[in-house]
């Protein structure tokens, strides 16, 4: 049983979808890279055919992101900047930062016509107050994460890590990442940790919210944590895997579907 106490709600944002829209679709932990070329191929599909009036990514877009700077000809983050622009210019697009991309910035954001969001961030649409988050902070019991997170989410880290060649940084994140799996591999994967209910729950009431969307996890579903409060975690994407998965949230007057994009 953790010890520790619920995660404090931080500072949130909060936005009223927009009187017109129909149609809202939530999607994270793709992990795009140049190593998973049938998950990528399966999100270009995505938004180019995608009928939502407004996407929003709840983290780990990407495997890894190293800096805006990245965006440099011939890279694969130039062109995923070119996919997520062209996404943007027809319907409105939002990013949360995850684990792996929170050097996600202004610049890249701007480029592509996307709006940052905050973790958390409160959207209120057809009556219903959702919160959504990449869910990586209430993890609480992976204490080594949380140590991490502390580091690399400061300034100080950012700004160090930035400055550097990006040959350097390319080699620093690819260290972390192996050492992630690593660790990951180290435990079952029924082990690894969850988000913290006791904080979800304590999040959900301080915002007045019943309903929690969050990744993350890698655990497809929906629970209720608490009388009246509701999560829908969402889907992982390996298209490059067996059996290959890759869903989206959607969320219209009707409620909450998951939508299966793999046949």
């Amino acid at each position: 049983m953790a010890s520790h106490l619920p995660l404090t709600l931080p500072p949130f944002y909060e936005f009223e979808a927009d009187a017109t829209w129909r149609c809202i679709e939530f999607i994270s932990d793709l992990h795009l890279s140049e190593a998973q070329p049938r998950t990528t191929a399966a999100w270009v599909e995505y938004l180019e055919h995608s009928q939502a009036d407004a996407i929003y990514i709840l983290g780990d877009l990407f495997e890894v992101w190293i800096g805006d700077d990245a965006r440099q000809p011939g890279r694969f983050e130039t062109q995923a900047a070119v996919v997520l622009a062209n996404a943007a210019s027809q319907r409105a697009m939002g990013f949360m930062a995850g684990n792996r991309d929170f050097l996600v910035g202004s610049a890249l954001l701007g480029a592509c016509g996307m709006v940052g969001l905050p973790d958390p961030t409160l959207l209120s649409a057809w009556g219903e107050r959702v919160l959504l988050t990449h869910g990586d902070a209430l993890c609480l019991d992976d204490l080594a994460y949380q140590d991490f997170r502390r580091l690399v989410r400061s300034e100080a880290w950012r700004r160090d890590f930035l400055a550097q060649p990006l040959a350097v940084r390319e080699s620093q994140a690819r260290q972390m990442r192996d050492a992630s799996e690593a660790g990951k591999r180290r435990v079952p994967a029924a082990n690894w940790a969850d988000v913290d209910t006791a904080s979800a729950v304590a999040w959900m009431h301080a915002t007045a919210s019943r309903t929690m969307v969050h990744g993350h996890t890698h655990r497809p579903g929906s629970e209720v944590l608490a009388p009246g409060y509701t999560r829908h975690v969402l889907s992982d994407w390996d298209c490059d895997g067996a059996p290959p998965r890759a869903q989206v949230l959607r969320l219209t007057r009707d409620g909450f579907t998951r939508i299966d994009l793999v046949p």
